[in-house]
């Protein structure tokens, strides 16, 4: 079978007999943290079923061609990876090749009392992680409708997706999103249209708005300063969620956004329109 790597989609369409325009697919990227997307052959019958580590995987329809959309672990160190591919009672293993990057890593020497959590804190934190652990499971057959989803807010866009921190010898979770500089209270808009999934002060996230596009596809707004949705709402591209804000643990005002596919975390750049120069 062939299958080649190309840009990543956040939309799946309704099988039709004319073949669909082509995709304004975001930025392909096969890379730990990236985007890979595998071509699956011409759309004949119902759409494939692929998985991922256990977990289901964007396929769309483009151009009368199914592409399965792959978010790469961040923990991947490059190499060989795996998805498995189900057409009916048939299942297959393909293989992807995944090339190697290195994330900026800074060790930091600082108080205790600014890492080390308290007991109370500790126990606040873990039983937050059982929570959002089950909110990021969520699939749901919804067809995500758009593909290059729009910026929540217009700001600086850090690079620091994927960056690690070393504070007094002991390593940190890689950061997972891309931090946008705004000042207090401006306007955090939903990127694409889909359904509230959460709404939750976080201890470090802070106030957090997490929204289902379908399928897999979530997006993750942190930090505000409050929050004008509720779980359960439906909202558009453009649906304001709340404000920037610098609540949970965060040195100052920004949105701390994060882009979620088959239950991997995504450069946001991958899939946000090139930002333009000041």
């Amino acid at each position: 079978m062939k299958f080649s790597f190309r840009c990543a989609a956040l939309i799946v369409c309704n099988l039709t007999s004319t073949p669909l325009a082509a995709l304004p697919l975001p930025t392909e990227r096969p890379v730990p943290g990236g985007i890979a997307i595998v071509d699956l052959g011409s759309v004949q019958g119902q759409r494939p079923t692929v998985t991922h580590d256990g977990h289901a995987v964007l396929v769309v329809e483009d151009q009368g061609e199914w592409r399965a959309v792959v978010g790469l672990p961040l923990s991947l160190q490059g190499g060989r990876d795996i998805i498995r591919v189900q057409r009916g009672a048939a299942t297959e293993s393909l293989t992807l090749a995944v090339n190697a990057r290195a994330y900026p890593t800074q060790a930091l020497k600082v108080a205790p009392k600014h890492v080390d959590l308290s007991s109370t804190d500790t126990a606040r934190f873990e039983a937050e992680k059982v929570r959002l652990d089950a909110v990021l499971n969520t699939w749901t057959d919804r067809t995500p409708d758009t593909v290059r989803i729009a910026a929540p807010v217009n700001g600086l866009r850090s690079s620091s997706f994927g960056s690690r921190r070393i504070f007094n010898g002991a390593p940190r979770n890689p950061h997972t999103g891309m931090d946008i500089a705004a000042g207090l209270g401006t306007p955090v808009l939903a990127a694409g249209s889909g359904r509230v999934l959460e709404t939750y002060d976080y201890f470090f996230n802070g106030n957090t708005v997490i929204v289902d596009h379908g399928m897999g596809y979530l997006t993750l707004y942190c930090h505000l300063s409050h929050v004008d949705v509720h779980a359960g709402d439906v909202v558009t591209t453009g649906t304001q969620l709340g404000s920037v804000g610098a609540t949970g643990r965060a040195t100052g005002p920004h949105l701390h956004f994060g882009v979620m596919l088959n239950r991997v975390w995504v450069d946001p750049e991958l899939v946000l329109p090139a930002q333009r120069a000041n």
